[in-house]
């Protein structure tokens, strides 16, 4: 499955749920995760998103490290399934 199609799926899941998944893009600052999660009642988190099996590359594990220690959940998904579970944890965090 391509990235493409699990962000869709992740957008999907995210309005369902009665939030927003705007695509993250920040001129300057490369490396960033593609998507914020913003769910009700201010729940927030950074998502990025891969094909199956792919890792994150250099810059964006810095990220990823950068933003979980300003205390900001950072997953990585890389399959359609990861989605469900993922939403729920950022909702209960």
């Amino acid at each position: 499955m391509r990235e493409k199609a699990i962000e869709a799926k992740l957008v999907k899941a995210v309005r369902i749920m009665g939030g927003l998944a705007p695509k993250f893009v920040s001129p300057g600052f490369d490396g960033v995760p593609d998507r914020l999660v913003l769910l009700p009642k201010g729940k927030i988190a950074f998502i990025e998103l891969k094909s199956p099996g792919k890792a994150l590359r250099p810059l964006q594990i810095r990220r990823k490290q950068q933003l979980e220690a300003l205390g900001f959940p950072v997953y990585r998904i890389d399959s359609p399934e990861q989605i469900g579970g993922i939403l729920d944890e950022i909702q209960s965090s």
